[in-house]
């Protein structure tokens, strides 16, 4: 479904990057922010991203 595509589209982009925060993540990916942040918070949940909080809260792949 669309919250599937989205979430491949979060997890592409974090592949490119080392962290991000949400709000780049959505403008990167063309998505509505309040979308974005649902789809880190599963994906978080099932373990796929984890989040980073360094003076700000970001997002990354969990290392391997």
């Amino acid at each position: 479904g669309k919250m599937d595509e989205l979430k491949a589209k979060i997890i592409e982009f974090l592949g490119t990057k080392d962290m991000a925060k949400n709000r780049e993540i959505a403008d990167a990916i063309g998505a509505k922010k309040r979308d974005v942040d649902v789809a880190i918070s599963e994906l978080a949940n099932a373990g796929e991203v984890e989040y980073l909080y360094l003076g700000g809260s970001f997002v990354t792949l969990p290392k391997k």
